[in-house]
């Protein structure tokens, strides 16, 4: 299968494309520059230049292949065409702003996720998508009931939603002719080179000088090692139906309070808990990810496609000599 890949020099995508290529599969990356180019190149991608705020080129790139994986999703309104940028910029009140470019990234990243699915409609070739579990969660501050499940959708009260609120848009394309798919994937998505949640916070606890967990830490943070992660993308890949939704979940993981106790002893930082407001001035937009419980069932997912997670747990990760290192 000729397979165009997006996020191809995340954190998820080098080692997704080289699973890829030793499963026979052809891979096209899309790389934003020289750099990234031959950062693919060296390992057997043919790079694809482009961006996602290039449509024309995600719709030729996705028209070539047999099968899409998007992984790539910006938050950065660096990464917003200019129109679209000074919109959010001027486009109103100046305390209104913040909301403008949120919706100015949505509409950036649904722009790139549709210019895909116009070149896949009714052509039956599958569109992997990578969404996260914290979209099925409940507000911050909220104990579920119950772990969440594939059947769940996203709730507009998660922290979360800015993101899963595109899940929509899978499913439309899914109506119409695409085999898509949404992977969502736990909050800790852990391993070697991890650049997500856990060590964003642990970069702000070196600033901060302290480790905070929100209110008894009791929230649920479920795991998946980023190579079990690469299994269930291609396993989607190959496998997933028209509108299925798969979960990202290796392991039970861990409460906040146990992932902030760990990463206070390896930075050697006190820890202590705080209120939310004092969250929000510690940690900024990560806050809210901290106030939400989490917990994720995979079992729909392992018995659908045969996904068997392999690697180590959260807390073996976590606890290794190196993964607070840097």
């Amino acid at each position: 299968m000729r397979v165009f890949l997006t996020g191809a020099t995340g954190f998820i995508g080098p080692a997704l494309a080289r699973d890829l290529l030793a499963q026979g599969h052809e891979v096209i990356g899309l790389a934003r520059t020289d750099a990234a180019a031959d950062r693919l190149r060296a390992i057997g991608v043919q790079p694809h230049r482009g961006s996602l705020k290039e449509p024309d080129t995600l719709r030729r790139a996705a028209g070539a292949a047999d099968g899409v994986i998007h992984l790539a999703y910006t938050f950065s309104p660096g990464d917003l065409p200019l129109g679209r940028l000074l919109g959010a910029v001027l486009g109103g009140a100046p305390w209104r702003t913040v909301p403008r470019m949120m919706r100015a990234i949505t509409a950036t990243n649904d722009a790139a996720l549709d210019a895909i699915g116009m070149a896949l409609e009714g052509s039956g070739r599958p569109l992997v998508t990578a969404f996260a579990t914290m979209g099925v969660a409940g507000a911050p501050g909220h104990q579920a009931s119950r772990a969440a499940t594939e059947a769940d959708g996203p709730n507009p009260d998660s922290a979360g939603y800015v993101r899963s609120v595109s899940e929509a848009r899978v499913r439309r394309w899914a109506e119409r002719g695409v085999r898509a798919s949404i992977v969502r994937l736990a909050p800790a998505v852990h391993g070697s080179g991890d650049t997500g949640l856990i060590p964003q916070l642990a970069q702000a606890a070196r600033k901060q000088g302290e480790v905070l967990y929100v209110d008894d830490g009791a929230q649920r943070w479920t795991g998946v090692h980023h190579g079990d992660a690469v299994t269930l993308f291609r396993l989607a890949l190959e496998q997933g139906a028209a509108g299925g939704v798969y979960h990202g979940v290796g392991d039970p993981g861990l409460s906040y309070r146990e992932i902030a106790t760990i990463m206070g002893k390896r930075l050697g930082l006190p820890v202590r808990a705080g209120t939310s407001a004092q969250a929000r001035r510690q940690l900024g937009f990560t806050a809210p990810f901290v106030a939400t419980d989490n917990p994720v069932a995979s079992d729909g997912t392992r018995r659908e496609l045969g996904w068997t997670p392999v690697g180590p747990t959260l807390r073996e990760d976590l606890e290794g000599p190196a993964y607070f290192r840097n």
